[in-house]
């Protein structure tokens, strides 16, 4: 058994060693400053630790070696907590002066995306998806960009995403009051570098309301996965998480 979790994990690595990591770390948590006043969402506390660190070791697990934190409401904040490793990541940092959204955020750091291919992560949510199973299916279906996608009870406060049997987006549909269940945008992408050079310049841009669905019909495609989705957007998730966080699918 310890023979086969190592093969598993030398294969992760392979898919991941040269795959830079992008963490969307720069938003001004306003939902969140009732309860986080004084510091960038992605170091609130999350059961004795900053979220982000969650999300770093998850990547650490899967094999990736680079990682770039889009930083940018004190996100000198972000750079003094962490540095420039965390376990057998480098980290580097691209710091908005101005709020960029989370698709200006990404096109503002392409010169430090070294890879063809980036995976990026929200920095308020974790998904306990298997990414090395994300990869393999992005590249089988020779995508140009997925998004991983969870299944939830009830999307009304995310909004669902529609997607045909062989995993092409679509339509996203906008939150509603109703609370039904579906599939959500689980905030980890795999992007060619090639559709990030294709995001406005200079200018506040959100991803998943402007960028995603300007992709539609362009290889985007949903990555259905059974990861149990956390995320710290809101006080009341953020009091769930530091209640129940858990990962699910641990470090072998």
């Amino acid at each position: 058994m310890r023979d086969s979790c190592e093969s598993r994990r030398r294969c992760i690595m392979s898919d991941f060693v040269n795959i830079t990591a992008a963490i969307l770390a720069g938003g001004l948590g306003t939902r969140l400053r009732s309860v986080v006043p004084d510091r960038p969402k992605v170091l609130a506390d999350v059961r004795g630790r900053p979220f982000i660190e969650y999300l770093l070791e998850q990547l650490d697990e899967e094999g990736v070696r680079s990682v770039v934190l889009c930083t940018g409401f004190k996100g000198d904040q972000v750079k003094d907590r962490l540095g420039t490793t965390y376990r057998n990541l480098t980290l580097r940092y691209s710091c908005e002066q101005y709020p960029l959204g989370t698709g200006g955020a990404l096109r503002l750091a392409l010169s430090l995306l070294e890879s063809d291919l980036v995976l990026v992560l929200n920095g308020d949510s974790f998904c306990d998806a298997p990414l090395d199973e994300f990869a393999s299916w992005h590249a089988a279906h020779r995508s140009s960009a997925t998004i991983l996608l969870a299944r939830t009870n009830n999307t009304c406060r995310y909004g669902s995403v529609q997607v045909d049997d062989e995993g092409r987006i679509l339509q996203f549909s906008e939150k509603t009051h109703a609370q039904v269940p579906g599939w959500i945008n689980a905030g980890i992408y795999l992007l060619s570098r090639e559709m990030i050079e294709s995001i406005p310049t200079v200018r506040e841009v959100s991803i998943e309301r402007e960028v995603f669905p300007g992709w539609i019909g362009r290889g985007l495609h949903g990555f259905r996965s059974k990861g149990l989705l956390w995320d710290i957007g809101v006080p009341d998730a953020y009091a769930q998480a530091n209640a129940e966080f858990v990962k699910t699918r641990p470090s072998e």
